[in-house]
C-alpha cells in the first residue's frame, strides 16, 4: 500500500449523518473477511468534577458489565462464541468504542455495541468489583517511577485545570464513586450528538449504514449535555520543580515540558516533525541519541507531543540513575536550545521526513489502522483527503518552520520539570 493514490479520501470513503445527529463513516475492503468498527461519543474527564475525578472512565468500562438486554455473561459469551471483540476507554473529551469480528458478525456485535451504549444497567456487585480492580491499578500505579514523574508533572503545567488531573483518577477520588455516580453521569452525557462511528472491512457503504441504523437510527437523548468548553490554560512561568521522593526505589524518572499545540492548530505538523528529530527518529531521536547513546546517562530518553481536542503536552522523558538526574536533565535542556536556535540540517530533516511519511503505510495495512486514522480525520475536521495531501504536507516543512515551531511550542526556562524516585544526595 506504498501508493498514496490508494489510501481511503473523499473517493473511497462514504460519510452520511443520521437524523439523530451520528456521523457514520464506511471504508468498504472487498478483500477483507471482517469488519473494524471504531467510534466515540461527546463523553469525558472534561466533564466531572475534581472531587470525581475517574468518574468517566469508570462509566465507560462499566458498560459492558451489562445492558437490559443482555446481563454480563451473556456479553461475553456471545462475543466470545464467534471470536469477536468489544471494549470501552474514555479520555479527557470522548469515550471510545472498537469492536472487531468477522463480516457474518457484525450484526451482533453493533446490537452488543448499541444495547450496551443505551441501555447499561450497573449492577452494584460487578461495578464494585471493578472499582476494586481500578483501586489495585490506581495504587500500582503509585508505586511506578516513571508512571507517578508524570502525574507530577501533569499536574505542574496544568494547575486547576482539568488536564492536570489523572483520566483514571486517584485513591482519594475512586473509592467515593457510586453506581448513581455513573448513571448520572452516562444519562447526562451519553448521547448521539456528535457521535461518530467508522466501520472499515467486509461491509458496502449501504450495508453498513443500514446497520448501524437499524440498532442507533432512533437513539433520542433531547436532554444530552454538551461537553463544556476547555477553561483557559495558564502556560509555566519560571521552571517549576516537583520531586515525587519514592525512597524504596533505585531508579528515578524525569518528565519535563510544557503545553503544546492542539491538533487542529495549524503549525501542529511543524511542531509533530520538530518532535520527530528531537526524540523520535532513529533511536529516540536527539535527545536519545545525546543522553542515552553518547553519555550512557539514562536507561530510555524520547520526547512526545501530545496533541489532542486541546493543547495536549509536549513533554521528554528519561529513565536514569538517582544520581544523574540533573545531568540528564541539563542535557535534554541542551537539546531544546539547539533546535531553538540552530536550524535542522537539510539531510537530518529529510529523514525524519522520509520516516514520517514511510510509516504512515504501514499503519493502514490493518482494518484497525485504518479505522483509526478515518476516526481521527472526522473528529479533528481533516477532510476526508487528508491522507492524500499528508506526503505533501510533510515534503513542505522546512528548517525555518521547523525551528519556529520549537521556538513557539518548546522553552527551556517556563515549563515544569517533574522527578520521581529516591532522594537526591
Amino acid at each position: 500500500m506504498t501508493d498514496s493514490h490508494n489510501y481511503p479520501s473523499s473517493a473511497t470513503i462514504h460519510r452520511e449523518m443520521l437524523p439523530n445527529g451520528i456521523t457514520v463513516l464506511v471504508y468498504e475492503r472487498p478483500g477483507s473477511q471482517s469488519v473494524v468498527i471504531e467510534g466515540y461519543l461527546r463523553a469525558g474527564a472534561l466533564a466531572e468534577s475534581p472531587e470525581q475525578s475517574g468518574l468517566a472512565n469508570f462509566t465507560a468500562v462499566s458498560l459492558m458489565r451489562g445492558s437490559q438486554q443482555y446481563s454480563f455473561d451473556d456479553i461475553y459469551e456471545r462475543l466470545e462464541a464467534v471470536g469477536a471483540e468489544l471494549g470501552f476507554s474514555s479520555g479527557y473529551h470522548l469515550t471510545s468504542f472498537s469492536a472487531q469480528s468477522l463480516a457474518e458478525d457484525a450484526d451482533l456485535v453493533l446490537n452488543l455495541l448499541a444495547s450496551v451504549v443505551r441501555q447499561p444497567v450497573f449492577p452494584d456487585p460487578l461495578l464494585n468489583q471493578l472499582k476494586g480492580q481500578i483501586i489495585t491499578g490506581l495504587q500500582m500505579r503509585a508505586n511506578d517511577t516513571q508512571q507517578m514523574a508524570s502525574e507530577a508533572f501533569r499536574k505542574l503545567i496544568y494547575p486547576n485545570h482539568p488536564y492536570g488531573r489523572s483520566q483514571s483518577g486517584s485513591l482519594q477520588t475512586v473509592p467515593t464513586l457510586t453506581t448513581a455516580d455513573v448513571q448520572r453521569f452516562h444519562t447526562d452525557f451519553y448521547g448521539p450528538q456528535g457521535m461518530v462511528i467508522c466501520l472499515v472491512g467486509a461491509l458496502t457503504p449501504a450495508q453498513a449504514v443500514d446497520k448501524v441504523n437499524q440498532v442507533l437510527g432512533d437513539w433520542q437523548r433531547p436532554n444530552q449535555q454538551p461537553m463544556p468548553t476547555l477553561p483557559p490554560l495558564a502556560m509555566p512561568d519560571g521552571r517549576l520543580h516537583q520531586h515525587h521522593i519514592m525512597p524504596d526505589k533505585y531508579q528515578s524518572d524525569i518528565a519535563l515540558g510544557r503545553p503544546g499545540p492542539s491538533r487542529s492548530a495549524p503549525d501542529y505538523l511543524d511542531a509533530s516533525l520538530m518532535n520527530t528529530v528531537l526524540g523520535v527518529f532513529g533511536m529516540m531521536g536527539r535527545i536519545g541519541k545525546n543522553v542515552r547513546e553518547a553519555q550512557g546517562l539514562a536507561y530510555y530518553a524520547y520526547s512526545s507531543l501530545q496533541g489532542g481536542l486541546g493543547p495536549g503536552a509536549w513533554s521528554a522523558a528519561a529513565g536514569v540513575s538517582p544520581d544523574k538526574v540533573l545531568q540528564a536533565t541539563n542535557s535534554i535542556l541542551d537539546e531544546i536550545t539547539r533546535i531553538q536556535n540552530e536550524p535542522v540540517p537539510a539531510a537530518e530533516l529529510a529523514d525524519s521526513q522520509a520516516y514520517r511519511i514511510g510509516s504512515l503505510p504501514v499503519g493502514l495495512e490493518t482494518n484497525g489502522g485504518i479505522a483509526s486514522v478515518i476516526a481521527d480525520m472526522e473528529l479533528y475536521d481533516w477532510g476526508l483527503d487528508y491522507l492524500l495531501e499528508y506526503p505533501d504536507l510533510v515534503r513542505a516543512i522546512t528548517p525555518e518552520r521547523v525551528q519556529a515551531a520549537a521556538q513557539k511550542y518548546l522553552s527551556t526556562e517556563n515549563l515544569g520539570i517533574a522527578v520521581a524516585g529516591p532522594k537526591m544526595e
